[in-house]
């Protein structure tokens, strides 16, 4: 049924706030004179989005650490051995913010309508990605629910330490960068006009460093902002065009075989695969369900159709191990470790242990990355100052000369 946000009078005349379920507004008005109360306020808590389809907030209410964190929370209350809909109604009373309790209440209505909990979440896909809700119901599907959101409270707390590190890592080079750029482009539309005006007005012959610094900060003055513009208009329309298929794979092989970035954007993608694999396994998801939903967290298109052949392939009696290793762009890490799994009946062992290896890999080589882009852009920024410097000096130096 559904849930309704409401504000009655008592007896007393107190204001009294609330949520509760009832099969409309008229029948949630009905249950609240039925206690003594004297309604003011009747609301859905959730709007409706269109005609025919599931109601739902209107804004995100949950950021992924939230959502790791009521994961946990569902299922340590499962686990426990407590209901479902008794644990989501615990966490709704003890919600922090009316909002997520409004939301968890919501849920707990389509789940004692007789809806799955998977389809429950559903309905809110702004909070819920539908990887989350596929993993959910094939814990459901499995029996082992409180397991299975255990894991990915794990997952997901995992991926969330992994994500902050590699932000961190890449914080300090971002800055560097952006501080670059603005000192550049003040120096070369502001500073170096001013300085180099003084000779040009003094009819003195200039180097050809400095009349080439003098031309490009003439063009970055008359086309600074167009270029800008192009600049955003290339971004978006680039952005635009990734989002078909035939550009968006042709730029996922060429990150894969790239050099520095190949192997981050393998592991990363091989990390996520063999978590979302695991969990699935150890909770008893068949392998053919499991290995579609762990397809569908693959990022890069060209693992994705790998993994689709490689899911045809086991449909049809292959191993996972063969399937997979067919066009050698799975780490082989993760091959050995599936391989071992399937003879010696650890399938999920070994490939938490793949995600596991996979995740340290991936920090490692982004903080190696870093290590060696910081002193490139360091001394790639001296080099810049250090043109324009010479650039601005040379007249000077060279006018001096001329006087002595």
């Amino acid at each position: 049924m559904p849930a309704y946000r409401f504000v009655a009078l008592d007896a007393t005349a107190a204001e009294t706030r609330g949520v509760l379920e009832a099969d409309s507004a008229r029948g949630a008005r009905g249950m609240l004179r039925a206690r003594g109360l004297i309604p003011l306020e009747v609301d859905a808590i959730v709007a409706e989005h269109a005609p025919g389809q599931a109601r739902r907030f209107t804004r995100r209410l949950l950021n992924a650490q939230q959502i790791a964190l009521l994961t946990r929370q569902i299922a340590g209350l499962l686990v426990s051995g407590l209901p479902l809909e008794r644990a989501l109604a615990a966490l709704a009373d003890d919600a922090d913010r009316a909002e997520i309790g409004h939301m968890l209440s919501a849920i707990k209505s389509e789940v004692a309508g007789g809806h799955s909990f998977a389809m429950a979440l559903g309905q809110h896909p702004r909070e819920f990605s539908p990887i989350y809700c596929a993993l959910v119901a094939a814990g459901e599907d499995s029996g082992n629910l409180g397991t299975v959101l255990a894991s990915l409270a794990d997952y997901l707390e995992n991926s969330q330490a992994l994500r902050g590190k590699l932000i961190q890592a890449m914080a300090y080079p971002a800055i560097v960068v952006l501080v670059a750029i603005t000192v550049v482009v003040l120096l070369l539309t502001y500073v170096v006009p001013q300085v180099v005006g003084v000779f040009q007005g003094a009819h003195q012959k200039l180097p050809i460093l400095t009349i080439a610094l003098i031309g490009f900060s003439d063009f970055l003055r008359h086309w600074g902002f167009a270029i800008l513009g192009l600049l955003v208009t290339g971004g978006v329309l680039t952005r635009q065009a990734l989002k078909l298929p035939g550009p968006r794979a042709a730029l996922d092989g060429a990150l894969l075989r790239s050099p520095l970035l190949g192997r981050l954007v393998r592991g990363l993608n091989t990390a996520r695969f063999a978590s979302t694999l695991a969990i699935l396994t150890a909770a008893g998801v068949p392998i053919l369900r499991a290995l579609q939903a762990a397809i569908d967290t693959l990022a890069n298109t060209v693992l994705k159709a790998d993994a689709q052949e490689a899911l045809a392939l086991v449909r049809e009696g292959s191993t996972l191990s063969a399937a997979l290793g067919l066009h050698k762009r799975f780490p082989p890490v993760l091959i050995t470790f599936i391989r071992l799994g399937e003879q010696t009946g650890t399938l999920p062992q070994m490939l938490e242990r793949a995600a596991t290896q996979h995740a340290q890999e991936v920090q490692r080589r982004a903080f190696t990355l870093v290590t060696i882009l910081e002193p490139l852009l360091i001394l790639g920024m001296g080099v810049l100052v250090l043109i324009i410097v010479l650039a601005v000096m040379l007249p000077i130096i060279q006018l001096n000369n001329l006087v002595k």
